[in-house]
Order: C-alpha cells, then structure tokens, then sequence
C-alpha cells in the first residue's frame, strides 16, 4: 500500500531535503502535501486524509508537540528534528520514530518499515481509536522547560486568568490556556471541575472533609487542599455516592 504524507517542516530545503531521500530510497510513500507551520499542518489534517506525518519539532508559532496537543485526530507520526532532548517525549507521544537530522537513509527506511508493518497504518476506525492515545497525554511548556505527561499522573489544575498552573507532584508550571480550554480535551469520568478556579483528578484525591459552611474540602496527594463551591459539592456527592 502506498502510504499517503504530509511533510510539516518550517525550513523549505528540509521539506526538499526530505522527499529526495525517499526518492532515493524508493520508499512507497506518496507526499501530498507539505507545511511549513503548525497551523497550516492542522488544516490539512483537519481536511484530508494522510497515513502518515513527517513532523518537525522546534518550528515558529507551536512546535510539533503543541500541534499534537491540538489535534483531536492524527495520522500516525514520524518526527525529524536536528533536536536529540526531545526523543523521550517523542515516544511517549507515540510517535513510530524519531530521526535525527541530517537523516541517514538507513534510519528512514527502517521508520517507514516500521510504520507498514507495525499496525501503525490501519482502518479509519482504528485510526480514530489510536488518535485518542494522544488525548492521553497534554504537552506542557512553561518558558523554556517542558513536558509531555499523561493526563492519569496530573493533580490539579487552577484558573490564574487567562492563564493556567498545571499541579503536578513534582512541579506547578503556568500554561498560557484557560481552564475552559482544558476542560473541554479531559475525560469528565477523571476529571471533576470543583469550582470556577480549580479542575481536580478524582484519583488524586486522599481525603474529603466538610467544612464549616458545608461545602466540601478535597485535600490531593502533593497536599493541595482546595474548596469546592456549593453547587459542585453537591454535583460531587452525587457523583461519588458520597
């Protein structure tokens, strides 16, 4: 079958650089359209149908991961990056592989091999199925660290106005989304909105107490105690049972 693709790379000679080599390498990979930015990449992902995705990392506006994070269905993913820090991120994005530019002709192979073989290309259905992996995983940057982490080990998350603190165990960074923005990528059966300002995992909780004015407290498992509103306290009991 030949795999239909998408090059989405800032740099024009890269994109060029990039379909010689599998012109050189005969690979059964037919490129039907290229991006040079994360926007335009969406768009077309959005619109037509691809079996396969050369994306690049650091590009201006979103990066790669940012893109990922964006998209409620993608194709299956093959970075190319002149970048080696982000190989770990890159995997747990479930991407089929990682190549390191200048690419070797050999490595490119073996990833489109890989991408044939694997079950990577697969129906429509099973498509869609895969891309919801994705949903469980949120890319996060805060200046210039990042982290690409899976929803199930995220604490908390707090409204700072159009701003948003990201609690996890080991670190709080800030992520220019809103609460609602997050909101509407988590799972409801996970994820419990308490008030207007907080967004909690319901497996991170240790302990539920009521307050004063019979609301409830959740306490999680870094030691955030948080109120919850009247309303949501109620919404809480009758969705835990409690």
């Amino acid at each position: 079958m030949r795999l239909k693709a998408l090059i989405v790379d800032d740099e024009r000679l890269a994109r060029k650089e990039l379909k010689h080599l599998l012109s050189e390498i005969d690979a059964d990979v037919e490129v039907l359209e290229e991006a040079d930015n994360s926007d335009a990449a969406q768009a077309l992902i959005e619109n037509q149908h691809f079996d396969l995705v050369f994306l690049d990392i650091q590009m201006p506006g979103r990066n790669g991961f940012e893109l990922l994070d964006d998209l409620s269905v993608c194709p299956p993913v093959i970075f190319t990056t002149a970048y080696d820090q982000y190989a770990l991120a890159a995997f747990e994005a479930n991407a089929i592989d990682y190549l390191l530019k200048p690419i070797e002709n050999d490595r490119l192979k073996a990833a489109i091999e890989k991408a044939a073989t694997a079950g990577y290309i697969e129906t429509s259905s099973n498509k869609i199925a895969q891309a919801e992996d994705y949903r469980d995983h949120i890319f996060i940057k805060d200046g210039e660290i990042c982290w690409y982490v899976a929803l199930t080990d995220l604490i908390a998350f707090g409204s700072e106005g159009n701003y948003c603190r990201v609690y996890m165990a080991d670190a709080e960074p800030l992520i220019r989304k809103s609460l609602n923005q997050l909101q509407d990528k988590l799972n409801t059966d996970q994820f419990f909105r308490i008030s207007r300002q907080h967004i909690i995992n319901l497996r991170k909780i240790t302990s539920v107490a009521v307050s004063e004015a019979d609301t409830l407290e959740v306490t999680m498992e870094n030691g955030l105690t948080l109120e919850m509103s009247r309303r949501q306290s109620q919404a809480f009991r009758e969705k835990m049972s409690f």
